[in-house]
């Protein structure tokens, strides 16, 4: 019997911004967010008060999307470059929106754009340091097909 993979899923870590990440998350991609403070948590009255407004656990989901996040570290996040999070899509101007709205108060790396192969790339930065790559494969048009034939 051949096993199942599971499912690989975004996990995000913040210094206390998760909410705000989050929501800006959902304006730009849209879906349904579902967050956990620790105050909402079971052992909330054994912990500081301010630390009742941190994220434990962040969900958004829309289709196939799933992005996680908290507040929730014994250490210092370090943002690097050896992990992005890729969008990839069907939909033309479905990516040019998630893309424009992702750069807002970001830093585009790779403005999104016709590739070699014919399909549209890009990358960016976003306003709280996680990178992003896009990806979005292009139909071709019947009549380029015809004239490569011919």
């Amino acid at each position: 019997m051949k096993e199942r993979m599971g499912q690989l899923i975004t996990y995000l870590t913040f210094n206390g911004n998760c909410r705000e990440a989050m929501e800006f998350y959902q304006q730009c991609l849209g879906g349904e967010l579902r967050c956990q403070t620790v105050g909402e948590s079971p052992k909330t009255d054994e912990l500081p008060d301010e630390m009742k407004r941190y994220i434990v656990q962040a969900f958004l989901k829309k289709d196939n999307l799933m992005l996680m996040g908290t507040d929730m570290t014994d250490e210092e996040v370090l943002r690097g470059n050896s992990v992005s999070i890729l969008l990839d899509c069907n939909d033309e101007s479905r990516i040019k929106t998630y893309y424009q709205n992702l750069q807002k108060g970001g830093q585009a790396t790779h403005p999104l754009q016709e590739t070699h192969w014919g399909d549209l790339f890009g990358e960016l930065t976003d306003k709280y340091g996680n990178h992003w790559l896009f990806h979005c494969k292009r139909k071709k048009k019947m009549h380029n097909i015809k004239n490569q034939l011919l």
